[in-house]
């Protein structure tokens, strides 16, 4: 590149990250708004703010394009268009159902995809389920609608839905809204809109998916959205399940749903799993499997489909003692953290910081959700991840659900912005708590004191004949609904009862109103030896197939001096393929030893591919450096006479002579990344490149 392509780019560059720093000021901005920290002229002044730093970076992106000729790396949509071009033309994901049509939101892994995220999958295995001594399991996809019930899923889990009020066609409001603004703020409306108007439609873009169904629809309206292709009016949005629902059984009269995580499973086995490890604190349980979200509209290809692949992590510990046995192995390490006080602040950026520090200064909540960030940052590096381009972001306080302790998500940058891969939260003891209310099981665990201790409990009788004669049939609920009654709210009973009036009690979905004499509520001091309680959780939730992606995007380029050659750079680990064999020409003798090498290397354990084409070598390197195949060795004459053979790294293109006795092993180390190219360079001799990869 020239002197002046070099500055253009560097310039460009340095307008894209100004653009992505206002946009963090933009969303911080509106989080103190929410607060009540900041008015709606200041959020009005960032949002003008970042409307200019983008037409900036689109004069530089057009100044660089026409000095050098080419889109280059910064073309988002080009650079993502490359990358989903190789992976559907080399059969890494194929859209499903292609012969008919397709069907949105569906892919299909074709022979290097299988085989890429059934590594990923088990270096996660590895790295997580083996290396902690988790408990793992393997559950049903289809859910009843209880569990679902208990979770929360079956009536919190939903987007806004419009349909065609004429074809019927459904639609998700947030996005049609979304894409009419986009047309208000960039000119394509026809009048163009005035300055006010455009400023208006940007602050409404930046904060759709906090718009509630009633603004949602006044803004549909207000905009004139119609539906898509047809232009026929829209109908009023509606919450929609993104459930896939079904029925279980021939009758069909138990309802089921596909299930839209897979962490439910293991909470509902929590009791059975606490005695399988002997009724002891902490422990963790993992699941991999499939998960199920019928979206409205699927869009971003790989990022947001109907099925993928989740691997969950949770990790039961005592709600008052959350340290980790192992945290000191992780407490130096430091990752990209962008804190809340980052988020907010000015300068808008992640940080790097140890683990240590972090936990010390209360930015992470505890040592056990600092540790699993940890091995989450391990993780990403181990399998390809660029780390420069990996982050961990705290939750706002308003994005946060209100039992949770703290949460983080594991952000990956691609050419889709910064993707949400994972997220780590310390979920307290919600979901445990919830499945005992609608199960009536408790899943709670048992502490032994280590010494007896003296404490004021909380009794409460409920008068039985009382309540029978007072609530007739539903005295049995009105009981229950006592005898689970928290401190708070049997104190708040009893002081109601104690002043002469009747207490207000809600149990079933009904308030009843207790008379006096009904319910004895009172404080004991006992002498106690242990008490159960219920344990909190910290769950890691990855995305598989989010991360595949993002993986896919950080190994791609093109080989230097040629537009037409594709690389991915995966890490041995994850490359579906490790090594190909090749015989430097096509006969029978050295097709012979070729294929005693590949079979030495499938004992191994490494997947291998054999090249007999009459192409050049240089070809079958280009082919497969297509497929990001990390080594290649090849067999010729010299082979025969000295059992030697060429092994050749991709990215670097160096290649060196080894003995054919010592290529499995050493293959097998590089691999599983116990040693590196540089390694291997020092022990054995170079080997010259043919004249095709000079």
């Amino acid at each position: 590149m020239s002197a002046q392509g070099a500055e253009l780019e560097a310039a460009l560059q340095e307008a894209i990250e100004s653009v992505a720093r206002q946009g963090d000021i933009v969303r911080s901005l509106k989080a103190d708004a929410k607060d009540g920290k900041a008015d709606k002229a200041a959020v009005d002044a960032a949002i003008e703010a970042l409307k200019q730093l983008k037409v900036v970076q689109e004069q530089k992106q057009k100044a660089y394009e026409k000095a050098t000729g080419k889109s280059g790396v910064q073309s988002r949509e080009s650079f993502r268009a490359n990358v989903v071009n190789a992976l559907e033309r080399k059969l890494f994901v194929i859209p499903s159902f292609k012969i008919y049509g397709s069907v949105a939101g569906f892919y299909d892994y074709g022979p290097p995809g299988c085989a890429i995220k059934s590594n990923v999958t088990q270096a996660w295995r590895q790295h997580f389920v083996l290396e902690e001594g988790m408990l793992e399991v393997e559950c049903p996809a289809v859910t009843p609608e209880i569990v679902l019930k208990a979770s929360g899923h079956v009536e919190r889990f939903t987007d806004f839905m419009v349909t065609d009020v004429k074809t019927g066609d459904c639609h998700r409001a947030d996005h049609l809204l979304e894409a009419a603004l986009e047309a208000v703020f960039e000119g394509r409306t026809t009048p163009p809109a005035g300055e006010e108007e455009r400023r208006a439609a940007r602050d409404l873009h930046a904060r759709v998916g906090e718009l509630g169904v009633a603004e949602l629809g006044a803004a549909l309206t207000r905009y004139g959205v119609a539906a898509p292709e047809t232009g026929n009016e829209l109908s009023t949005p509606f919450p929609f399940n993104l459930m896939f629902k079904t029925s279980i059984g021939p009758k069909g009269d138990l309802t089921g749903y596909l299930r839209p995580e897979t962490a439910q499973g293991i909470f509902v086995n929590f009791k059975d799993l606490l005695y399988y490890n002997g009724n002891k604190l902490p422990f963790a349980a993992a699941q991999i499997g499939n998960s199920y979200r019928n979206e409205i509209s699927p869009r971003s290809g790989l990022l947001r489909v109907r099925e993928f692949t989740q691997a969950e992590i949770e990790h039961f510990c005592h709600p008052e003692d959350k340290r980790h046995p192992k945290f000191g192995s992780v407490a130096s390490l430091a990752p990209l953290l962008y804190s809340r006080a980052l988020q907010m602040g000015e300068e808008k950026r992640a940080l790097p910081m140890p683990l240590g520090e972090a936990v010390a200064g209360g930015v992470i909540a505890n040592e056990t959700l600092a540790y699993f960030i940890g091995r989450t940052h391990l993780f990403c590096e181990r399998i390809g991840l660029d780390p420069a381009r990996v982050r961990f972001r705290q939750h706002l306080r308003h994005e946060m659900a209100h039992y949770a302790e703290d949460c983080w998500d594991c952000e990956v940058h691609c050419s889709h912005g910064w993707i949400e891969c994972a997220g780590l939260a310390d979920r307290s003891a919600y979901d445990l708590r919830a499945h005992t209310a609608m199960s009536k099981v408790e899943l709670s665990a048992y502490e032994t004191f280590a010494e007896a201790r003296e404490v004021d409990t909380l009794t409460v009788l409920p008068n039985k004949k009382a309540l029978g004669q007072a609530f007739k049939g539903e005295a049995k609920a009105v009981t229950a609904a006592l005898e689970a009654l928290c401190e708070e709210g049997a104190l708040a009973v009893k002081a109601a009862l104690e002043a002469g009036g009747p207490a207000t009690l809600e149990a079933g979905g009904k308030t009843y109103s207790l008379p006096p004499g009904s319910v004895d509520i009172r404080k004991e001091r006992k002498r106690l030896t242990g008490r159960s309680f219920t344990p909190a959780v910290i769950e890691p939730s990855f995305g598989i197939g989010r991360l595949l992606y993002c993986l896919f995007e950080h190994s791609f380029y093109w080989r230097a001096g040629s537009d037409k050659r594709s690389v991915f750079r995966f890490s041995p680990l994850a490359a579906p393929v490790k090594a190909t064999v090749f015989p430097l020409l096509a006969r029978a003798e050295l097709n012979a030893t070729a294929a005693r090498v590949s079979a030495a290397l499938t004992r191994a354990g490494l997947a291998n591919a054999v090249d007999t084409t009459g192409n050049t070598i240089g070809k079958r390197y280009a082919r497969t450096d297509e497929l990001g195949v990390p080594f290649a060795v090849t067999v010729d004459y010299t082979s025969l006479e000295d059992g030697t053979a060429t092994l050749r790294e991709r990215d670097s293109t160096a290649q060196v002579r080894v003995p054919l006795d010592e290529l499995p092993a050493l293959l097998r180390e590089l691999t599983d990344l116990r040693r590196t190219w540089a390694d291997v360079a020092a022990q054995y001799p170079a080997q010259a490149a043919p004249a095709e990869e000079e």
